[in-house]
């Protein structure tokens, strides 16, 4: 997963505006994406719920290229002929999607949005984390956590502070196997 919060940890306001996100990133740098196009380098597909899909579709132009793209709603979706045709929509579970994934030969699925990232961590998906804290306080919104079955330990893997205020931290999860 990658993603930027809030310092209080809110993705998105509680009615889904990003605003405070595409204030702050008025802030950034000409150039710098804070390593985001090196992680999509990697990627072989990404999964997000309907609510992050809906928020995508309002931007300037589709942002992630030919990347396959799954987007996960238990309830019907018509997709736009002006997408991508590596736009798809299914209705699995994380555990049935990542295993059809990794059977058309995905090794790095890029998770994005509150919920879909809450229910790959409840079924035990997301290997590595990082998170980019925007120095801003909401008060309220929409959690990047939900509850966990049990305490998720994490590795600290590194991190950066950028210039323009932004602290991106990198994170692996621990799994004693």
């Amino acid at each position: 997963m990658f993603i930027a919060t809030s310092l209080d940890g809110f993705i998105a306001r509680s009615d889904g505006s990003i605003d405070w996100l595409n204030e702050a990133n008025k802030s950034v740098i000409p150039g710098e994406d804070c390593g985001y196009g090196k992680f999509m380098a990697d990627v072989d597909a990404l999964v997000m719920g309907r609510n992050t899909f809906e928020q995508v579709l309002t931007f300037e132009s589709w942002p992630y290229g030919s990347t396959p793209v799954v987007v996960l709603s238990h309830r019907e979706i018509s997709l736009s002929p002006s997408l991508p045709k590596s736009v798809s929509v299914s209705n699995k579970t994380p555990t049935e999607l990542v295993a059809s994934l990794t059977e058309r030969g995905a090794r790095k699925i890029y998770v994005d949005g509150g919920l879909t990232i809450q229910s790959f961590f409840a079924a035990g998906l997301i290997d590595d984390i990082t998170i980019t804290v925007i120095p801003v306080l909401l008060g309220t919104g929409k959690p990047l956590f939900g509850p966990l079955q049990t305490d998720l330990h994490l590795v600290h893997e590194g991190t950066t502070a950028f210039e323009f205020g932004f602290v991106q931290s990198r994170y692996r999860v621990f799994r004693n196997t």
